[in-house]
């Protein structure tokens, strides 16, 4: 893997690694950067109506008198908290689609029970956010500095103010951790981890991932690209440093990897190809970004698209570079990728 920790990623990198393309704004830093990484086992509760702590992945360590009421998540976040009966009071990110339907972002979470301070990447209210009385801002970090995501930059500083922030990481690391961190996270905020709902969530993510392994172990020469559609550019993600396609790979997925001189530019994330050129890499199934900035593989009109042996075979699949951190949503990701493979022709 390469020291991808030397060079920060820039908000399109970022979201190339599975998309939204065309926004290319710096991710600058923040936070701090004394061990992003952790091993999910310190955070801490003291109940309900107890003081409440929690050590995040920026290795800041947030107290507070009780555990928070009024919490305001990232949009991902706040659905990954909804499926352990977390409700936040509001959100920040893509929430709710043209059509006032929930985001793919949003996950099951009511989106009418939330107040939305800001509907994009980097669009923050604070005036509402101030409103809502915060005593907890959640969201993830794409970097080792711990840079706060969907957070904008220019006014960082002024939301610093009003409540402490807690991060979880997405950054070079496997999507178990994060799972794991997520649910500490949840578990601290008052989630019922015995819940029905939660066991049952949790073992299928488990089976998900046997079945995943074993059809990797099964169909080892059928090759996966992932990949994310911007109206000039097909973006293939590398898989070092994205939290599902490390995990898929560990599982023995068999991926198509960028050069690593090709992804060097944007820190190494992903390489960017002309539509002329999208054949360059040789794959039998197709993974592509679900998100709403993106454009669809239904949307995309590119003749070399269509003339790809895996979309000719009807095989491409979504993927989702942002999952929602609970087992409930990353279950149905690793079967569906298991399908993919199980049934997969070799057409590269």
């Amino acid at each position: 893997m390469p020291n991808a920790r030397l060079s920060r990623p820039t908000r399109r990198g970022v979201l190339a690694a599975g998309g939204a393309l065309g926004l290319g704004v710096a991710l600058a830093a923040c936070g701090n950067d004394d061990g992003a990484k952790d091993s999910g086992s310190d955070s801490a509760t003291k109940g309900a109506s107890g003081p409440w702590s929690f050590k995040d992945d920026r290795g800041t360590t947030v107290k507070l008198d009780k555990v928070p009421a009024n919490i305001v998540a990232f949009t991902g976040v706040g659905a990954a908290l909804w499926d352990y009966g977390v409700q936040v009071k509001g959100v920040f990110g893509p929430t709710t689609t043209n059509g006032g339907k929930p985001d793919v972002q949003a996950g099951d979470m009511d989106v009418k029970k939330v107040t939305v301070l800001g509907n994009a990447w980097g669009q923050f209210n604070i005036e509402k956010y101030a409103g809502l009385a915060p005593d907890v801002l959640i969201t993830t970090t794409f970097d080792s500095a711990g840079t706060l995501w969907s957070v904008p930059e220019e006014s960082k500083d002024k939301i610093a103010k009003l409540a402490p922030s807690v991060a979880v990481s997405v950054f070079d690391r496997q999507m178990t951790q994060p799972l794991e961190r997520m649910y500490a996270l949840a578990e601290s905020l008052g989630a019922d981890l015995k819940a029905d709902k939660v066991v049952a969530a949790k073992k299928r993510f488990e089976d998900a991932a046997a079945r995943l392994r074993k059809a990797a172990k099964a169909h080892p020469d059928i090759k996966v690209l992932a990949g994310s559609a911007s109206q000039d550019i097909f973006y293939v993600s590398g898989t070092d440093l994205s939290i599902d396609l490390e995990y898929f790979k560990a599982l023995g997925v068999n991926f198509v990897e960028p050069t690593e001189a090709a992804k060097k530019e944007s820190g190494g994330w992903f390489e960017n190809l002309s539509w002329e050129n999208v054949d360059k890499h040789k794959a039998d199934i197709i993974m592509m970004d679900d998100r709403s900035q993106t454009i669809q593989p239904a949307d995309i009109d590119e003749p070399t698209w269509k003339q790809l042996p895996a979309v000719k075979a009807g095989q491409v699949i979504p993927r989702s570079p942002e999952p929602i951190l609970s087992y409930d949503k990353c279950a149905p990701l690793l079967e569906n990728l298991a399908k993919a493979i199980e049934t997969a022709k070799k057409v590269s």
